[in-house]
C-alpha cells in the first residue's frame, strides 16, 4: 500500500500540472490573484486642518500616503464645488496619522473646502506602490501546490536569498530643517530692539530603521534668546502650538507609544500634552493607555507651562464610518503644581456619528480643585463640559449645536482671540450656528446663542457671522472674513478678522492675516489691538527653502514689530531615487 502512494502522488501532480482547455467564452484564469485594493475614500470629519477619512492601514494606506480629490466631469463648469486647483485634481491631501480603519490628512493644496462625504482617491503613483506592495504580501492568493516532504535545499537556498523590495512606507525619511532669525522691535519711549537665533525641524518619519517608530510633526525653537522682559508677539504664540511627537505604531503587537508634544489618542479633550503616553490593547476594540507631562499650548482651555498632568483612562471603539462609528473614553487624573496636587478629576469623552450626516461628541471633566490659603473650600463638581452636534440636512447646509461650560476661568493666552483659536472657548452657553455652501465659490456662515452661567446676573448675546470665498478670479486665492461679538462670565469682547492664503503645497506658500480685537477681563492686561500677520513660504532650487514672516501689532501692552526669516535644507531620501533615469 505505501509503495503505491508514491505514483499515486506523482499522478496528482500531473494532472494538477497539465493545462486543460478552456470553455468556447471563458476567460482564462491566473495562476495568483491579487487581493482587491481600494482606491477610493470618503470625507467624515473635518477639523481645523484636519481631514478624516474612512480608510487606514487595513486599506493599505500609511503615513505619508498621498491622496487627491478629484474633478467630477459630470458636474457643469462653473460649479463652485467642482473647481479645479491644476487639471483633474481639487485638492492634494496627504496622510500624517493612521489606525486601522481611518486616518487623519493634512491639506497640502486647494482650490475649495473640503466637505463631509467628499469622496478621496488615490493617485495613480500610489496605486501603483500599492500594487507592488499587494503583490509581495501576504494578501497575494497562491494556487494549491504538490510538493516533497524534504525540499531541495539548493531551491530553498535560492528562494531565501532572492532580494525583495521594501514596502514604501519603510524607512521613508522626509523633512526640513532651518536656521532663523527673529528680530523684535519695541515701539514707545522705552522700546528696545531684540534678537533670537534658533532652529526649524519639520520631519514626516515612517517606519525608521524598518522598525515601527515614526518621527512626525513641526519644532521650532529658540538657541540664543533675547534680554529679560522681551516682548511676547503674537508669531511667537503661533509658534508654540506645534505637535511633534516619535511614536510606536505596530498592527501585530498590543502596545502602542508616543513621546513628544502630542495629542493623547482617544482623549483629545485634554489638550495638547507635553510628554508621553503608553496604550496597551486588551481587545480589537478596547484598550487601556496612560498619559504624563505638561500642558504648553496657549491655544489650549488649560494652559500653564508649569503645570503638570498625568492619569489613566479606558476606551471602547468600534464601527465604521461607511455606517455607525464610536469611541468613548473614562478615566481619571491629576494636576499638580510644583510637583504638589491641585486638581485631581475625573473625565469622559465620547464621540458618535452616522455617515456624514450626523456627529456628535461631549467631553468633561468633574474635579476638586486644591483652595488658594485663607479661601473657601471647593467641592468636587463639574469643571469643564463641551458638547458639539452637527447634522448635514442638505449637500450644501450643515447645522450644529454646542453647548460650552468652565466653572473656573481658561489659562489661554488671550494674544490669540483675533485668530479664530479661541472661539471654542468664548462662547458659553448654548450656541446654534449653520454653514452654507453658496454659489461662485461662497461659503458663509454664522452661530448665535446665549451665554449663562450660575455667577451671571443676566444672559448674554454671541454672535459670530464670517463668509469664505475660494479661487478668487481663477488665481488659486482663499479670503475669509469674520465678525465675533462674545459674553460670558469670565470676559467679553469683539474681533474682526480677515485671512488671505495662497497654498500650493511644498512649492508655495502666502498667508495674511490681521483684523482688530476688544478683550475685556480683569485677568488679562491686553485690551484692545491692531494686529496684521504675514508667512511667506517657498522652494529655493532643488533642496533649499526660504521663509519670511512679519508681525506688527498695536494696542494696549502690545505695541512691536517683528521680523522671521529663515533658510533651511529640504530632504527626502526617496527623491534621488525619483530624479534617476
Amino acid at each position: 500500500m505505501r509503495r503505491l502512494a508514491i505514483p499515486i502522488v506523482f499522478l496528482a501532480a500531473s494532472a494538477a500540472a497539465y493545462p486543460q482547455q478552456a470553455p468556447a467564452g471563458a476567460t482564462a484564469t491566473t495562476q495568483s490573484e491579487q487581493a482587491p485594493i481600494r482606491t477610493v475614500f470618503h470625507v467624515r470629519y473635518i477639523s481645523g486642518t484636519s481631514v478624516y477619512i474612512d480608510g487606514g492601514r487595513n486599506s493599505g494606506l500609511a503615513e505619508g500616503t498621498k491622496l487627491i480629490l478629484k474633478q467630477d466631469p459630470k458636474k457643469p463648469n462653473g460649479d463652485p464645488s467642482n473647481v479645479a486647483l491644476e487639471p483633474g485634481i481639487i485638492a492634494k491631501l496627504k496622510v500624517v496619522s493612521v489606525a486601522s480603519t481611518s486616518a487623519v490628512c493634512e491639506v497640502e493644496a486647494k482650490a475649495r473646502d473640503l466637505a463631509e462625504g467628499d469622496a478621496i482617491s488615490l493617485p495613480q503613483e500610489e496605486v501603483a506602490n500599492l500594487v507592488q506592495k499587494d503583490t509581495l504580501g501576504a494578501t497575494r492568493k497562491y494556487p494549491m501546490v504538490v510538493s516533497f516532504t524534504q525540499g531541495d535545499p539548493l531551491d530553498e537556498e535560492v528562494r531565501e536569498a532572492e532580494p525583495r523590495p521594501p514596502l514604501p512606507e519603510v524607512n521613508q525619511i522626509r523633512g526640513r530643517l532651518g536656521f532663523d532669525v527673529s528680530s523684535i522691535q519695541e515701539l514707545g519711549q522705552n522700546g528696545a530692539n531684540s534678537s533670537e537665533y534658533g532652529f526649524v525641524f519639520r520631519a514626516d518619519f515612517t517606519r525608521i530603521k524598518g522598525t515601527y517608530w515614526n518621527l512626525n510633526g513641526y519644532w521650532r525653537g529658540t538657541l540664543q534668546k533675547g534680554p529679560s522682559g522681551t516682548q511676547q508677539s503674537l508669531q511667537n504664540l503661533l509658534n508654540r502650538t506645534y505637535l511633534m511627537s516619535l511614536s510606536y505604531i505596530n498592527p501585530q503587537s498590543r502596545w502602542m507609544a508616543g513621546i513628544g508634544r502630542l495629542f493623547v489618542p482617544y482623549a483629545a479633550s485634554l489638550e495638547t500634552i507635553d510628554g508621553a503616553y503608553v496604550s496597551m490593547k486588551l481587545t480589537d476594540r478596547t484598550l487601556i493607555s496612560t498619559f504624563g507631562g505638561s500642558t504648553p499650548d496657549p491655544s489650549a482651555w488649560n494652559y500653564n507651562p508649569k503645570n503638570k498632568i498625568g492619569g489613566a483612562f479606558l476606551n471602547f471603539h468600534g464601527g465604521s464610518y461607511d455606517n455607525f462609528h464610536y469611541s468613548s473614553s473614562g478615566g481619571a487624573g491629576v494636576n499638580m503644581q510644583q510637583w504638589s496636587v491641585n486638581r485631581p478629576f475625573l473625565f469622559t469623552e465620547n464621540e458618535f456619528s452616522y455617515k456624514r450626516y450626523f456627529s456628535l461628541f461631549h467631553s468633561m471633566q468633574i474635579d476638586k480643585p486644591t483652595a488658594n490659603p485663607g479661601s473657601t473650600a471647593v467641592n468636587m463638581g463639574l469643571g469643564q463640559s463641551l458638547l458639539s452636534v452637527r447634522v448635514q440636512v442638505h449637500p450644501r447646509v450643515t447645522l450644529d449645536v454646542s453647548d460650552t461650560y468652565f466653572r473656573d476661568v481658561p489659562t489661554y493666552d488671550p494674544t490669540l482671540v483675533g485668530t479664530g483659536l479661541l472661539d471654542k472657548y468664548l462662547y458659553q452657553g448654548v450656541n446654534g450656528g449653520a454653514r452654507v455652501t453658496l454659489p461662485l465659490h461662497l461659503t458663509g456662515y454664522f452661530s448665535l446663542g446665549r451665554s449663562s452661567s450660575s455667577s451671571d446676573k443676566k444672559d448674554s448675546l454671541n454672535q459670530m457671522f464670517g463668509a469664505t470665498m475660494t479661487h478668487i478670479w481663477k488665481t488659486g486665492l482663499m479670503i475669509d472674513a469674520r465678525y465675533s461679538k462674545f459674553d460670558n462670565s469670565f470676559s467679553s469682547g469683539t474681533y474682526r478678522a480677515l485671512m488671505l492664503t495662497r497654498d500650493l503645497g511644498e512649492r508655495f506658500r502666502l498667508n495674511v492675516q490681521g483684523g482688530r480685537y476688544a478683550y475685556n477681563s480683569a485677568l488679562a492686561s491686553t485690551n484692545n489691538s491692531n494686529f496684521v500677520n504675514v508667512m511667506f513660504d517657498t522652494n529655493l532650487g532643488a533642496r533649499m527653502f526660504v521663509e519670511s514672516a512679519f508681525t506688527t501689532q498695536r494696542g494696549g501692552s502690545l505695541n512691536y514689530n517683528q521680523w522671521i526669516n529663515t533658510l533651511g535644507y529640504r530632504f527626502d531620501n526617496r527623491a534621488s531615487h525619483k530624479i534617476r533615469p
